[in-house]
């Protein structure tokens, strides 16, 4: 557990979620290249992945934050799920999920603040993986950093932001991701 939010939970409370699932690619979905590769079954499960899965576990697990002191729900986006990053369009089902992700996590993190100001709720960036979900995309490149380093910075980034970043989305730099 990170530095920060190390304090005692009473029983049954969370003090850190960090949802970490997500789609890209698989069996009958691959990122689509142009308009014309758009398919709705391929997108509902992007968007079942991607979005609605995060948004029940945050429905399900936000009455378990507590309603004092500092608390932390995150969930891993995608750069490519800006919209205003987006300089290269195609993705559609992925981009389109992340960014409902995006929302989600902005929504969710007004209600919670209200709840508890000092809960933090955010979307993090991870960078490139060298994961199942990036190698069919990075091959092997040699920039995708192993999962435990990715983990360490978005952890560092988690204890770094104060309870008025929440809402945020952030790389792992700890940087705003434009929305």
């Amino acid at each position: 557990m990170s530095a920060a939010l190390g304090q005692a939970a009473s029983a049954g409370e969370l003090r850190l979620v960090l949802h970490a699932a997500g789609v890209l690619h698989g069996p009958g979905l691959t990122p689509e290249k142009s308009l014309s590769r758009i398919d709705p079954e391929a997108m509902a499960l992007a968007f079942a992945v991607n979005a609605t899965g995060p948004a029940l576990v945050m429905k399900h697990l936000a009455p378990l934050l507590p309603r004092r002191g500092r608390c932390v729900f995150a969930a891993l986006s995608a750069r490519v799920g800006s919209i205003g990053d987006n300089r290269l369009g195609g993705w559609y089902a992925y981009r389109a999920s992340k960014a409902a992700l995006n929302q989600l996590v902005h929504t969710a993190a007004i209600e919670l603040a209200r709840r508890n100001p000092e809960a933090l709720c955010v979307a993090l960036h991870p960078g490139t993986v060298a994961t199942g979900l990036s190698a069919p995309i990075v091959g092997d490149d040699d920039r995708a950093q192993p999962p435990e380093m990715a983990a360490r910075k978005l952890l560092a980034v988690l204890d770094a932001l104060p309870a008025s970043a929440t809402g945020g989305f952030f790389d792992p730099e700890g940087q705003v991701v434009p929305w």
